[in-house]
């Protein structure tokens, strides 16, 4: 059975940081690539960031360049969202995805496995 379960979400100031973390259990994370993306009320679900499965290649959206960094442990199949600058607008439900596809992609549609969330709040 596939199961990604995010975590590290929870409230901080603005200009905090917060690490998330995606572990993937059922299916070998090398073979996957994995994105984060986020969904805050009332607006669309926003590709964030993403690492590919063979070269681990990374790519941000341009909200989060120069403040998201992005990593994958396949020894514990685990991928990591470090968010430093954390701003207002980063507020949201954030997501870690699965394809089994060896690009990158925005579209969530290309993404067969999800996870349940985790909130990020950003306020003083």
């Amino acid at each position: 059975q596939v199961q990604l379960v995010e975590s590290g979400g929870g409230l901080v100031q603005p200009g905090g940081s917060l690490r998330l973390s995606c572990v993937v259990s059922g299916f070998a994370l090398d073979y996957y690539t994995i994105a984060w993306f986020r969904q805050a009320p009332g607006k669309e679900r926003e590709g964030v960031s993403c690492i590919t499965s063979a070269g681990g290649s990374a790519y941000y959206g341009d909200s989060v360049k120069g403040r998201f960094t992005i990593s994958r442990d396949n020894a514990k199949n685990t991928v990591y969202l470090q968010m430093n600058s954390l701003k207002p607008e980063d507020t949201a439900v954030y997501y870690c995805a699965g394809s089994n596809f060896y690009l990158c992609s925005g579209s969530a549609a290309r993404y067969g496995y999800w996870g349940q969330g985790t909130q990020v709040t950003v306020s003083s």
